[in-house]
């Protein structure tokens, strides 16, 4: 005979979620996941087992970071992110992708000298470099311009063990930065290199902030604040360009997020610094 009412809806694990429980999932590089609280959904593209957080990338190039632990789907079903199984065994690398090196007491600065145009490019430098300068004992300084520069590396008076290296923004044929860094290229013992970027910002790739590419700004404009302004974002005052800034360097995790006619010039200037 037929059952007119179905089985005992109390037979089995009624508690059971309807997904299924969540089973845990050492994360690797290119697993697709959903968070399932925001439902962003991306390939995992950076992995920081020291800070216990992953970084996902959707199909937009769009990048986020969320940490270790459950609440996330894979391919539907729920999933708890643990550490990766090789974590421990296999070689830790800074933001640059150099091998790390293990931990070690604070190094008094060499002579030598990086200097770059303003705040967010030392910060910017700090952030993917920082680890390997503190490694070699390399410190970094920022000018706040370089239309004086001549008169600033006179007064460093580098040489032998004392070298100078100088990142500038806008290097071009015929900018002021070219002509700048002209009556300094027969100085041995100084080096002066740049990127064709306008502003720094620029060197991070736009993909990174949800962009195909930067707006281009007009000539006689702030460029920061014409950037802010063509993104929508505000740019009433200093702390506005501050928090916009913040946003950018944000979009950054390692060497990989940044223009590689910028990651060139960086590390020609640290091999030249610590020769």
């Amino acid at each position: 005979m037929a059952d007119r009412y179905g089985p005992d809806v109390l037979s089995g694990d009624w508690r059971t979620p309807p997904r299924g429980r969540s089973t845990d999932v050492p994360v690797e590089l290119g697993l697709v996941v959903e968070d399932v609280t925001s439902g962003f959904c991306g390939e995992i593209v950076v992995i920081d087992a020291q800070t216990g957080m992953v970084v996902l990338e959707d199909r937009r190039m769009k990048r986020r970071s969320f940490p270790f632990g459950p609440g996330y789907w894979i391919d539907g079903k729920p999933v708890a992110l643990k550490p990766p199984a090789a974590a421990a065994s296999g070689p830790k690398r800074t933001a640059s992708g150099s091998v790390a090196g293990p931990r070690e007491r604070a190094k008094t600065a060499l002579p030598s000298r990086i200097w770059v145009e303003g705040r967010h490019d030392a910060e910017l430098v700090e952030k993917v470099w920082g680890d390997d300068l503190r490694h070699v004992g390399v410190a970094v300084e920022f000018l706040g311009g370089v239309d004086d520069l001549k008169a600033e590396v006179d007064a460093f008076d580098p040489g032998p063990g004392r070298r100078l290296g100088v990142l500038v923004d806008h290097m071009v044929t015929g900018s002021k930065e070219w002509r700048i860094a002209r009556t300094l290229s027969k100085e041995p013992h100084v080096l002066v290199v740049g990127h064709p970027y306008v502003d720094v910002w620029q060197t991070v790739k736009p993909q990174r902030l949800g962009l195909t590419e930067w707006p281009v700004i007009p000539r006689g404009t702030d460029w920061k604040h014409g950037i802010c302004e063509a993104l929508g974002w505000p740019h009433r005052d200093q702390a506005d360009i501050a928090r916009a800034w913040k946003r950018v360097l944000g979009s950054v995790s390692t060497w990989t997020d940044l223009e590689p006619s910028f990651l060139g010039r960086v590390e020609e200037l640290i091999d030249f610094v610590t020769a």
